[in-house]
């Protein structure tokens, strides 16, 4: 198999602005707390992916997002497996989208905790 497409903010925004889909698989209780201002956003937790994949088109450009980028990435390799080939994993998440000061809703201050993934590294 071939390695998943993975993109930064920035390139996302990009993408965004020609119409493609965002697909957050971060728990609705994640979401709830803070998440992406954009159009074309759906949330399908990853647990539910399998069982949502035909929300997901094949004739479009889809970039897969989480807090980190690791679950986004599985979600990634997911539907790649499932014949998907304009499928992008947004590298580091959430996270480095809000230290880009891309458009949010919600509590950005949460996905900060000690501990956790620092936006300010390298």
């Amino acid at each position: 198999m071939k390695p998943a497409k993975e993109i930064c903010p920035t390139t996302t925004m990009g993408k965004i602005k020609e119409g493609a889909l965002i697909v957050d698989v971060r728990s609705p209780k994640e979401v709830k707390t803070v998440t992406f201002d954009v159009p074309n956003y759906v949330n399908i937790p990853l647990d539910q992916l399998e069982e949502r994949i035909h929300e997901i088109p094949k004739d479009k450009d889809v970039v897969f997002v989480d807090k980190t980028g690791t679950k986004s990435l599985k979600a990634t390799y997911f539907l790649m497996n499932a014949g998907y080939e304009n499928v992008y994993n947004m590298k580091d998440g959430l996270v480095k989208w809000v230290a880009k000061k891309f458009p949010t809703k919600g509590d950005t201050a949460s996905l900060f905790v000690i501990g956790d993934f620092n936006s300010d590294c390298c």
